[in-house]
């Protein structure tokens, strides 16, 4: 099987694209406005005890508090100057364990989602290269993937070796075939993270971050770069500077495998861009005809197989069986690919032959093996429905990339501003990299507008470095908010004449539609979605007003009231 790992780099957004045969089976998604927040550990302070629930609630220094399960409350070891350092663990309860005002060192397992927010855990994991460094707990693991028994009877000697004094270890799949110092230099650097997580919890009281995940590219590395990837490629100079100086660290040998992209963005020349307007449809066509329809909903995801165009040339036991077996495959794919965590119930095409049902069965584990998420299928039930479990950390592909639709109250969904703002970059270097104009002018929905234009026209500005064309941005509420309207490409002169419809000294009547933002002194006007803010105008919202523009700006005009309306 041929692996590859696509890495493309921009000033707000990083994205990994994992390739396996030539098509798409994971994609990571980072942005500074939503950091991933999975692995970090925090010093938190517990707010409530619920009983009722079993739970608690614990400020972490976010925005909602997190949750806090009793199942998950159980420290790593008993402290030893605590009451209960002589009980058994089992069968606490959640006030036993945890009390209002304790500051506890908490590790987020599960991402804010929704109303939600994250979930903790006081079984604190330090993940590194080969190995996961588990405090304060005596255990010794090694990786379900690495099925050799001798190999594991190998590593498992070594791990004792190394493994510090009352502290865990899970010796990870990467460590399959490494010696002793590897692993051991690997450990070391764990326990000097964790020391350092140690002191900053001595030093700092409630709410504190002890200690936050690597970045998105470090964790490329660390995570996902192996023996078996065949290539990986990064679209960014300095970024691969980074990946390459990293690799020495870890694995040398794999140092010739990481490839500087330098045609522009990697994922135009593979497709990816497409993949991912596919990710985010409800169906999903299969080789053979046939179809699956992917229903996410915030408890579980239902997955329908249907036979949809191919009607087979055998009879229909045969068709069925080939359909089911192709959905088998294309699942799996896509329960990785979207990040579907959770309860899956999965309708596959009805069979009644048992050895049918149960070779789908089979094919479906199969294919799911190549996921680095766990998934357990739990097998069919007595409806015919396969239900299936994976484990749920990080938000899915569709959250990240979309938001609940303003349109429809909810009940769909539409691309977020963020995503639309750099389909919409893409867009615009696309058109105007082999283009001999010097201008660009295009209408959007005003939303999308002020990210493109970004603060101070900071955005802009960074967009028309990078092609060293001019770039006029004009927000309109006539715009759905995914779409964008091309109002003028040619001469710099000629393209601002169009842009900016008002001059400077010009007497003109317009309406104050909305006050100001963050001036609600001020009112807000529009000529042909050219912003105008009128000087004291913020009370005579829905009036008609004869102003002079003062000032006009690339993306807005300064104007003052002339006379009012009646």
């Amino acid at each position: 099987m041929e692996k590859e790992i696509l890495v493309n780099v921009e000033f707000d957004e990083t994205r990994v694209a994992v390739i396996e045969d030539g098509k798409l089976v994971e994609m990571y998604i980072e942005r500074p406005q939503s950091q991933r927040l999975v692995g970090n550990i925090y010093k938190g302070k517990v707010e409530n005890v619920l009983p009722g629930m079993e739970a608690a609630f614990v400020n972490i220094g976010l925005e909602k508090n997190a949750f806090l399960y009793v199942d998950d409350a159980y420290p790593n070891k008993p402290e030893a100057d605590e009451e209960q350092s002589e009980k058994t663990f089992k069968n606490l309860t959640i006030r036993e364990l945890v009390s209002e005002g304790q500051e506890i060192i908490v590790q987020v397992a599960k991402e804010p989602t929704g109303t939600k927010g994250a979930r903790v855990t006081r079984s604190l994991t330090v993940p590194g290269r080969y190995a996961v460094l588990m405090p304060n707990v005596d255990y010794i693991g090694i990786s379900r993937r690495i099925q050799d028994e001798k190999e594991r009877e190998r590593l498992k000697q070594l791990a004792q070796k190394a493994k510090p004094n009352e502290t865990g270890l899970i010796v990870r799949t990467v460590a399959e075939g490494k010696g002793e110092e590897e692993l051991n230099k690997d450990i070391l650097f764990l326990q000097g993270v964790w020391g350092d997580i140690q002191l900053r919890a001595k030093r700092n009281k409630a709410p504190y971050l002890l200690h936050k995940d690597m970045s998105l590219t470090h964790r490329v590395i660390r995570d996902l770069l192996s023996d078996d990837v065949d290539r990986l490629y990064v679209d960014e100079a300095q970024e691969y500077q980074k990946m390459t100086t990293l690799v020495e660290s870890f694995s040398p040998h794999l140092r010739d495998r990481i490839h500087l992209y330098r045609n522009g963005s990697i994922f135009d020349r593979f497709g990816i861009e497409e993949e991912l307007e596919r990710a985010l449809k409800r169906r999903v066509w299969l080789d053979c005809g046939g179809y699956l329809v992917i229903d996410q909903t915030e408890a579980l995801t239902v997955i329908d197989v249907n036979t949809g165009k191919f009607v087979g040339s055998e009879n229909l036991e045969a068709t069925v069986l080939h359909t089911n077996l192709q959905a088998a495959e294309e699942i799996a794919r896509q329960v990785r690919l979207r990040d579907i965590g959770g309860i899956i119930i999965i309708d596959f095409i009805d069979m009644d032959s048992v050895e049918h049902r149960q070779q789908v069965v089979k094919a479906l584990e199969k294919a799911l093996e190549r996921d680095r998420t766990r998934a357990t299928v739990l097998g069919i039930t007595q409806l015919g429905l396969v239900e299936m479990t994976r484990k749920k950390g990080r938000k899915s592909v569709r959250d990240i990339l979309t938001r609940e639709c303003p349109y429809c109250e909810a009940k769909g969904r539409v691309l977020s501003e963020e995503t639309v703002s750099r389909k919409l970059r893409r867009e615009i270097k696309k058109i105007m990299k082999n283009s001999g104009n010097e201008a660009i002018l295009v209408e959007v929905h005003p939303s999308v507008a002020s990210l493109l234009i970004g603060p101070g026209g900071s955005n802009l500005k960074q967009l028309e470095d990078e092609i060293s064309k001019t770039i006029y941005i004009r927000g309109s509420e006539d715009c759905h908010i995914e779409e964008m309207q091309l109002r003028a490409i040619g001469d710099k002169e000629d393209v601002e004449q169009r842009a900016l419809p008002v001059k400077t000294g010009q007497v003109l009547t317009v309406q104050v539609l909305e006050p100001h933002v963050s001036n609600a002194g001020d009112g807000i006007a529009r000529v042909e979605g050219y912003v105008i803010d009128i000087e004291g105008a913020g009370n005579r919202v829905g009036q008609n007003v004869e102003i002079e523009v003062t000032k006009a700006f690339r993306t807005y005009a300064k104007a003052r009231v002339v006379s009012i309306q009646k």
